[in-house]
């Protein structure tokens, strides 16, 4: 699987890791849904922390992302806009 930060990159993650990446997501979710500033903050940095912990895929290659972060300095407000009932992550 292959995920983007915007602004920052893509990084490879192994497939077994996708639930371990979904249930991070869902932590955000929530924290979001519940309008929960601090626990956003420490959700969404969970969840990119998780996916730098991959691969870093190197910049002169070019890959199709699997699913797509925004910046590491979003807003709970910018974050409202963009996550759906199933989050960041689909799956």
């Amino acid at each position: 699987m292959i995920v983007r930060i915007m602004g920052e990159g893509q990084w490879r993650l192994a497939d077994d890791k996708l639930e371990q990446l979904n249930a991070v997501d869902t932590d955000l979710e929530k924290a979001v849904s519940a309008g929960d500033e601090e626990g956003f903050k420490a959700a969404f940095g969970a969840l990119l922390e998780f996916v730098r912990g991959g691969e870093r895929v190197p910049d002169t290659e070019l890959h199709d992302s699997d699913a797509i972060l925004p910046p590491g300095d979003s807003t709970l407000a910018e974050m409202r806009e963009l996550i759906s009932g199933d989050g960041l992550i689909a799956g």
